[in-house]
């Protein structure tokens, strides 16, 4: 029987803690910019993608590697499979 007004509670039966639940992955196009036309997997629907692409060095023995960066947005209008995210002009 618990004591009630010393300030202990009853002992607890420990419980797992639910899995977090996976959002599902949902097909995504790129239209438009150097990655016209590819199909990917996207998941939580982001609002941007980025896409980067490797450049080559003059100095081969560089420490560093540098990338083109193009950015896509996604088009809101857009609530079904696939996706669709626009190449950004204006992003770096």
């Amino acid at each position: 029987m618990p004591s009630y007004g010393t300030g202990e509670a009853a002992p607890r039966t420990p419980t797992a803690a639910p899995a977090p639940e996976m959002a599902a992955e949902e097909r995504a196009l790129l239209d438009g910019g150097p990655a016209h036309g590819t199909l990917l997997r996207v998941r939580d629907r982001p609002a941007v993608v980025q896409v980067t692409y490797p450049c080559r060095t003059e100095d081969g023995s560089a420490p560093f590697r540098v990338d083109a960066l193009y950015v896509y947005r996604r088009d809101p209008r857009v609530h079904h499979e696939p996706l669709r995210y626009g190449y950004d002009h204006a992003s770096p």
